[in-house]
């Protein structure tokens, strides 16, 4: 679908109902909203048959290039939940972050997306054998290393889980 001009306005995020992501990207373009839904090629599979299909890189998410002060247009989109806003007021991505992320997308490289963790911060396992276990990540990497541990005696275990099997407590 063809894509209007490029415009100057800050890029925006807009957050979507779930799994509506290239609907409302689909009527934004027809709106001339400049629109970028970056996605990550996925099997997906039913009972008789498997398909690579394009999922959003950001469940959830879309952003938006456009003036802050006329939102209106976005907020009417079917499927709209709001856009990413501090005090009242859209809060705009940097371009470097958009146009980063964009240039992944484009180039061959091999990626998958991850959760938004630092090391330190509380997580949740939530897949895998320790299903629904907390513990503290102390590294971060493709093998993020997580450490359990039992405060009232002072002790912990350290374990070695997949970075994309753990999100923020």
């Amino acid at each position: 679908m063809d894509q209007p001009p490029p415009s100057t306005d800050p890029w925006f995020a807009v957050w979507t109902r779930s799994r509506a992501e290239k609907a409302v990207y689909d009527q934004l373009a027809r709106r001339a909203i400049e629109t970028f839904l970056p996605t990550v090629p996925r099997w997906s599979r039913w009972k008789d048959r498997k398909k690579k299909i394009d999922w959003p890189l950001f469940p959830g998410y879309l952003f938006i290039r456009t003036d802050p002060d006329e939102t209106l247009p976005v907020r009417m989109c079917t499927g709209v939940v709001s856009i990413v806003s501090f005090e009242g007021r859209p809060t705009p991505i940097p371009d470097f972050e958009i146009d980063a992320v964009r240039r992944l997308i484009e180039s061959d490289l091999r990626f998958d997306p991850c959760p938004f963790i630092h090391e330190g911060d509380r997580v949740e396992v939530v897949h895998g054998p320790l299903k629904g276990v907390f513990g503290r990540l102390v590294r971060k990497g493709p093998h993020a290393r997580l450490v359990l541990s039992v405060d009232l005696i002072a002790q912990a275990v350290s374990v070695t889980v997949d970075a994309a099997d753990v999100r923020a407590a």
